[in-house]
């Protein structure tokens, strides 16, 4: 299953031809800057606590869930019903952010219904210099 990317140019592209779930309900808008030595990711999570909150990072793969639920139950006198209502809803998103980054690297924090992640950019490795050798004559 491919993901949306963060590394890449075409990031906005991919995310508006993303299909999820989620576009219909207008949850977990999501934005991304570059902060230069790292992406700064804003989501909005009106609704939902800190708890309702999880985020994983795996094979590469920074994924997020809401989860919230609900009741409301209204009675007269005599304990009839006269409304009742159930809601329950999980949200998703995931994001590809690249094979070399770490979970202790990652910080996030939740205020207000606004989720702000810090993810490091992936740090490319040097490539092994190979060996040269001079040519000796004679």
């Amino acid at each position: 299953m491919l993901y949306p990317s963060i590394f890449r140019n075409d990031f906005f592209d991919d995310f508006m031809d993303w299909p999820s779930r989620n576009s219909d309900t207008g949850l977990m808008k999501s934005d991304v800057k570059d902060a230069g030595d790292h992406y700064e990711l804003t989501m909005d999570l009106p609704g939902f606590r800190k708890e309702d909150v999880k985020i994983q990072l795996k094979d590469g793969v920074l994924s997020f869930e809401a989860s919230t639920s609900s009741q409301k139950d209204e009675k007269d006198e005599d304990g009839k019903y006269l409304r009742q209502e159930r809601f329950q809803g999980t949200c998703t998103r995931s994001f590809y952010v690249g094979d070399g980054v770490r979970e202790e690297d990652i910080k996030a924090k939740f205020d207000n219904g606004i989720l702000k992640v810090s993810v490091p950019k992936e740090v490319q490795k040097p490539q092994v210099e190979e060996n040269h050798y001079i040519q000796i004559e004679g």
